[in-house]
């Protein structure tokens, strides 16, 4: 069931990608009527979940936030970063949990200082994302956490309106918002998500991915010891498929008939992209069930497809490639202080860990 209704799900590889290019299934699937509004009750718009012109025209005003030369060009901060709380965790001492100490705090950095988000104001951000995702979590209480950081966005956006800098908000009130292109709302809308999105799924993935390669130690081995970009650029394609941490929140409505692998999906009815299961398909890649680094993953699901896939790749990527690195040439004894079947997984459509005990 998907809010309330019946839903197909989509799990083969073709399938999937055929249907996030098809212009009969609409990401509009969230109903206004649980969206916050604003003082003149107006509704924000989500760019990820609007259709093209729209999508089109929102998604471009923060592309360039994220294209591959600027990601690029942050790789030595990314680097500082990951060099600082990864120093800190060593000089705590083992035990340490990678999580608390290393995978959430980098990315939450990064999006932070892309953002233009004050440091000290990312607790806020990640306890609310974790009470917001967290499928035992009441709708009210998901409710209130995304309010709250919408709010705080929301007057945040006021304050770069008065003292612009040089963030990606400062960029979007000075050259959209200021111009009448862009409102108030729909701007701390979607900075909420970006917020939201760039810290904790790349946190899971850090955390997710070295428990794998824990598992695969001759990777692990081998990453440590490589100064070839494109080996450690491939080991992280890898993880991205072979954990695929975006297990739900892929979904389509459709607007007319369609046929998706035979089936007839009528307008109106509900579509849920299986990612996961898209990429385990045999018919992407040879026996999908083992993590194989010499493999080419090209092509995995793992950040979407088509005109909504994350907009966010670029910096995700350039964030694990230096995190897994760094870790695996720093820390080559690192094991789990815990046994495998101790170690404690989110109950959350995002898929992570709540902790992840170490030692080396």
């Amino acid at each position: 069931m998907f809010q309330g209704n019946p839903v197909w799900v989509v799990s083969r590889y073709h399938d999937i990608r055929a249907a996030l290019v098809d212009p009969r299934l609409s990401a509009k699937t969230i109903p206004d009527s649980i969206m916050p509004t604003d003082a003149d009750n107006k509704v924000p718009v989500m760019f990820a979940r609007t259709d093209d012109p729209e999508h089109h025209r929102l998604r471009r005003m923060m592309t360039a936030n994220f294209t591959f030369r600027r990601c690029e060009s942050m790789r030595h901060h990314i680097q500082e970063m990951v060099d600082h709380y990864l120093g800190q965790m060593v000089d705590n001492g083992a035990p340490a949990d990678l999580v608390r100490e290393f995978a959430l705090p980098v990315p939450s950095m990064v999006i932070a200082l892309l953002l233009g988000v004050p440091p000290e104001d990312l607790e806020l951000f990640q306890r609310n994302t974790t009470k917001g995702l967290d499928q035992k979590s009441t709708d009210a209480e998901k409710g209130q956490a995304f309010g709250a950081m919408y709010a705080y966005i929301e007057e945040l956006v006021e304050r770069k309106l008065r003292e612009p800098g040089d963030d990606l908000i400062s960029r979007l009130v000075t050259d959209y918002v200021a111009t009448g292109q862009l409102d108030h709302a729909t701007t701390a809308m979607n900075c909420v998500i970006m917020m939201q999105a760039g810290h904790e799924t790349t946190a899971n993935m850090i955390s997710l991915g070295t428990v794998a390669l824990l598992e695969h130690p001759e990777v692990f081995e081998r990453l440590g010891q490589t100064d070839d970009p494109a080996v450690i650029a491939n080991i992280v394609e890898e993880l991205m498929r072979y954990l695929s941490i975006v297990h739900s929140q892929v979904d389509r409505v459709a607007t007319e008939d369609l046929l998706i692998g035979g089936q007839l999906i009528r307008a109106g009815e509900f579509v849920m992209m299986n990612l996961p299961a898209g990429n385990w398909d045999p018919e992407f890649v040879d026996n999908p069930e083992s993590f194989e680094c010499g493999r080419n993953p090209r092509g995995h699901l793992g950040f979407g497809y088509g005109v909504h896939q994350c907009i966010g790749a670029n910096l995700a990527r350039v964030e694990m490639q230096v995190a897994f690195a760094t870790l695996a040439r720093r820390l080559p004894g690192l094991k789990l202080a815990v046994a495998p079947g101790e170690l404690r997984f989110k109950d959350a459509n995002i898929y992570g860990m709540k902790e992840l005990p170490v030692s080396w």
